[in-house]
């Protein structure tokens, strides 16, 4: 097994004991980003706002271990209100494009830093 750890200054720095993606061998597990701006670590104001962020988080930390949105094959969303999975769908058609990748929405009542959504992603690279 070839395992390595992918870190990049263009997406948040991990806020706990994890790494922003592991790649093992051609797959890359994507720790859950939110909607926190790189740079200054704030998150940004409103759901449609957060919801680019983290898809600009993702896509940064894809770059990092030499891919992009477009190897993304599986995707998991968390939000805290459902009423905003419209917009999820609407905002994600700007970063992925089909066939898109399988993807779970799942409701949860909090996420880190008082965030609106988060989402993880497994990339497999050639």
């Amino acid at each position: 097994m070839n395992k390595s750890i992918i870190q990049t200054a263009d997406a948040p720095a991990a806020i706990g004991t994890y790494s922003q993606a592991v790649r093992v061998d051609h797959t890359v597990y994507m720790s859950g980003q939110i909607g926190l701006e790189p740079a200054s670590m704030q998150m940004v104001e409103g759901i449609d706002a957060q919801i680019h962020q983290v898809f600009k988080n993702l896509a940064a930390v894809a770059a990092a271990a030499g891919g992009s949105l477009a190897d993304v094959v599986k995707l998991n969303v968390f939000l805290t209100d459902l009423g905003h999975f419209p917009r999820v769908n609407e905002i994600m058609a700007g970063y992925f494009s089909q066939p898109y990748p399988a993807r779970a929405a799942v409701g949860v009542s909090a996420l880190p830093r008082g965030a609106l959504v988060e989402a993880d992603a497994v990339m497999v690279i050639g």
